[in-house]
């Protein structure tokens, strides 16, 4: 028995690095997730580096206002004579900071709910899928708009306005998967060994709900981005003079035909952004799914 225990043992580690490596090797022929992932390695460069390769973001030349792309300034100037380059670049870590953390509080909130609901049943799923329920029937972006004026006009409030219109999707999504393990043969023995059931939900069924939580996540970085923008842009998110993309194009809608690179310019970012978490979405949903694997 204990010769059985070893092997069994040596096989498993054994084959988690076989099982990494096809992964990886199935992502490298993804063609979609190496350009999203090169997009998003650039992106995270640029905002990361923003101090080093760009100037002050709200520094102002009145007498150099709109002014066409130049040596001087590689993507103009604004209405206010502020470098647009410096003001998209910085913008780039404002926005993956707003994705980043929108996902990682709607994640926390959505699988604690999911778990709950879907492991302990009964009274707590119909609770809690209720309340679910009441935020799936309003548009997204009418509620986000709703929270962010009721807590405020501020980065962080818009933060936690689009996480509170994103948890649900992670909810029903973790919920489905712990109905569905709650009956499987390894969870029901580890509860007639007499695991406890926090125990059991983290060690047995939280691990084999990250694969559909992962690539979920994936498209959310960019959905809560432009969502983000979104409410910058009509006023609820980030307030001039803070480098939000959405807030820029805001500030320069104006002046779209005198000087349409001070509005293209964050557009085009947000764009960029949004394709780079979609294509990578796409390829981890195709490397993922274990009915493709070699």
């Amino acid at each position: 028995m204990g010769e059985v225990k070893v092997q069994e043992g040596w096989e498993g580690r054994a084959s988690r690095p076989t099982l990494r490596s096809r992964t990886i090797r199935r992502f490298r022929r993804n063609a979609s997730g190496i350009i999203g992932l090169a997009l998003l390695i650039l992106l995270v460069a640029m905002a990361v580096l923003s101090p080093v390769i760009s100037g002050d973001p709200l520094a102002q030349d009145i007498l150099n206002k709109l002014q066409s792309p130049s040596s001087q300034h590689f993507l103009g100037t604004d209405q206010l004579g502020r470098d647009v380059w410096a003001r998209v670049v910085h913008g780039a870590a404002i926005s993956l900071r707003i994705g980043f953390l929108v996902v990682l509080l709607s994640v926390v909130i959505g699988v604690i709910v999911g778990l709950t609901a879907g492991s302990l049943g009964r009274v707590w799923d119909n609770v809690l899928m209720r309340i679910t329920d009441i935020f799936f029937a309003f548009p997204s972006l009418i509620l986000a708009m709703a929270i962010a004026a009721a807590l405020g006009r501020d980065l962080n409030n818009t933060i936690l306005a689009v996480a509170a219109v994103t948890w649900p999707v992670y909810a029903r999504l973790v919920r489905a998967q712990a109905l569905a393990l709650r009956e499987r043969e390894f969870v029901e023995a580890a509860r007639a060994l007499g695991t406890s059931t926090p125990r059991i939900l983290w060690r047995h069924i939280l691990p084999n709900t990250w694969t559909p939580v992962l690539v979920q996540a994936s498209f959310d970085v960019g959905g809560a981005i432009l969502t983000a923008a979104g409410l910058s842009f009509i006023g609820f998110g980030a307030q001039p003079p803070t480098p939000e993309w959405g807030a820029m194009v805001s500030e320069t809608r104006d002046y779209i035909r005198e000087a349409p690179w001070a509005a293209s310019a964050p557009a085009i970012g947000i764009m960029l952004t949004v394709l780079a978490f979609n294509l990578l979405g796409d390829a981890l949903r195709d490397v993922l799914d274990p009915r493709g694997r070699d």
